[in-house]
């Protein structure tokens, strides 16, 4: 948060900044932001896709992502679900516990049908990391998951994820319906990490699911279905069709899941690079002549959790003062067979830190354009490229920021002599950058814009 003062220092360099009349740059050869098509504000959070998909999500600060998934179980009368859930490091609490660090959580999940308590798990775990690095993650880094018995039909769900370490306690509900799962039919599709199916009823498959059913563009080059089928026969046809949020046909495959002992399971892979930035859903069909039977799950693949943009050509805009103009190139111009590759090799070329599974870098910049959306939104709309916004996002909070009036014109649009002058003073460039307030807008003068330009310049990755 930019905290104003009102201080007049010393050695406030005004001199030339007075003589302008407009922020609007000439004659540079550095191309001007605001020449640029303007966005709109990416969603304020990425838990606003998850619930568009179907899933569970809880917001920052306590965010965590929820799915069921059914299975048959060894009793007609009764459904297999694993309820998963996917919490951030960061969202959690963490204490010293020698050269390690721990965090408790607790999870309630209750299920309710017809008003009556139907099942139910109130759980604590610990969380235990080996670096104060890994305290800060946001992937789906914390995995919990139980299974239900319970029969098919409706149910209200509640979920409760609580911060035992802090005070912090985050809910959901929704209304689910359980299938009922025999012969003919198909579980539901659960995009894993690892899989190992079984082969009776009476058992659970050994999952680790993604509760976010999510992939991260550059970084994963498939993603993992498991999937089960049942009734008799050796072997089980499926079709899968991936479509996107505009029903759209992207990809088709097919794959013959293998008999396991009662039941036909198996894992199909899909390509990222195929289905590209975005939501979409993908749908598995039987081809036997049991039944054709279809199921669907959805799939978010991302840029990274704290980058909720549903394009590639989004991102290339939104990264304009974060990148150089031939890293914007080499991403702009690469085709979509290529896009992905292009993608991870801009991400290692920028990464700080690659030891992380994070851009810390990139993670602070979208961040910075999320506070410059809120702070600035009164200068111009989306507040990021306002100029104040601009400054922000591109060399990050002033070390101090200074208010003045001054009895002098700076623009052609002023109705009185007087001026609102407000002053950003950086100290690691040396410099102080001066805004104006023109009819409702503060602007940079245009030797601070040319200030600006050349400092952000040099800042690019």
């Amino acid at each position: 948060m930019l905290i104003f003062k009102k201080q007049f220092p010393e050695l406030l360099l005004l001199g030339s900044a007075l003589a302008c009349s407009s922020a609007t740059s000439g004659g540079n050869a550095r191309p001007n932001p605001r020449a640029l098509p303007a966005e709109g504000s990416p969603p304020s959070d990425v838990s606003d896709i998850y619930r568009q998909i179907g899933l569970l999500a809880a917001p920052n600060p306590l965010a965590f992502v929820g799915r069921l998934s059914s299975f048959a179980s060894g009793s007609p009368d009764t459904t297999l679900v694993l309820a998963s859930i996917s919490i951030p490091n960061r969202a959690l609490t963490f204490t010293r516990e020698g050269d390690r660090y721990r965090a408790p959580y607790e999870v309630k999940l209750t299920l309710t049908r017809n008003g009556t308590e139907a099942a139910n798990v109130n759980v604590m775990e610990i969380v235990r990391v080996g670096s104060f690095r890994e305290t800060n993650r946001t992937d789906e880094s914390v995995i919990f998951q139980h299974y239900f018995h319970i029969p098919p039909g409706e149910y209200a769900l509640s979920v409760t994820v609580r911060d035992v370490g802090g005070s912090r306690a985050a809910s959901q509900e929704a209304v689910i319906r359980v299938p009922f799962l025999g012969a003919g039919r198909l579980s539901t599709p659960t995009l894993v990490y690892e899989a190992t199916g079984r082969s009776v009823l009476d058992s659970v498959p050994q999952l680790l699911a993604s509760p976010r059913s999510s992939a991260v563009f550059g970084r994963d080059s498939t993603v993992a279905i498991y999937v089960e089928g049942y009734g008799s026969g050796t072997r089980l046809p499926v079709n899968f069709v991936v479509r996107n949020d505009k029903g759209a046909e992207i990809w088709r495959d097919s794959a013959a899941l293998r008999r396991n002992g009662a039941l036909f399971n198996g894992v199909v892979n899909v390509p990222i690079s195929t289905v590209g930035v975005g939501v979409a859903r993908i749908f598995f069909t039987r081809r036997d002549a049991k039944g054709a039977d279809s199921v669907e799950a959805p799939l978010f693949v991302s840029f990274g959790e704290d980058i909720p943009l549903m394009s590639f050509e989004d991102m290339v805009g939104y990264l304009r003062f974060f990148a150089t103009p031939s890293r914007l190139s080499a991403l702009r111009n690469a085709p979509l067979e290529k896009r992905a590759t292009v993608w991870a090799e801009f991400l290692r070329a920028t990464d700080p830190i690659p030891e992380t599974p994070t851009n810390e870098d990139l993670q602070a910049y979208f961040g910075r354009i999320q506070q410059a959306n809120v702070q600035f939104r009164m200068d111009r709309n989306p507040g990021w490229l306002s100029d104040r916004g601009m400054v922000f996002v591109a060399l990050g909070e002033p070390d101090e920021v200074f208010d003045r009036t001054i009895n002098q014109t700076l623009s052609p649009t002023q109705t009185s002599s007087a001026a609102r002058l407000q002053i950003w003073q950086y100290r690691q460039y040396n410099t102080q950058l001066v805004f104006f307030e023109d009819t409702g807008r503060w602007r940079l003068t245009r030797p601070s814009e040319t200030e600006f330009l050349s400092i952000s310049a040099r800042r690019q990755h």
